[in-house]
């Protein structure tokens, strides 16, 4: 899957929305990495990283199966 900044997406397990910011590096590593900005009401945190890797990854939905953790929505 190809990644769109400004895109807004969807994680399987919580139906959260969060909306792609910007695509980084980490600067020791150079591992890709994914920041993106929840759009509901967070009280720990509105802005998060998570690697490229594990952001494409599965993840188990609420119902057991394992899906896309993030889906494309916008």
């Amino acid at each position: 899957m190809v990644l769109k900044e400004g895109a807004i997406y969807e994680h399987v397990k919580t139906g959260k929305q969060y909306k792609l910011l910007i695509l980084a590096k980490d600067v020791h590593t150079l591992e890709e990495l994914v920041v993106y900005e929840a759009l509901y009401d967070n009280t720990v945190s509105k802005t998060w990283v998570r690697s490229k890797e594990e952001f494409l990854g599965e993840a188990k939905s609420v119902d057991g199966t394992f899906h896309p953790r993030f889906k494309l929505i916008d």
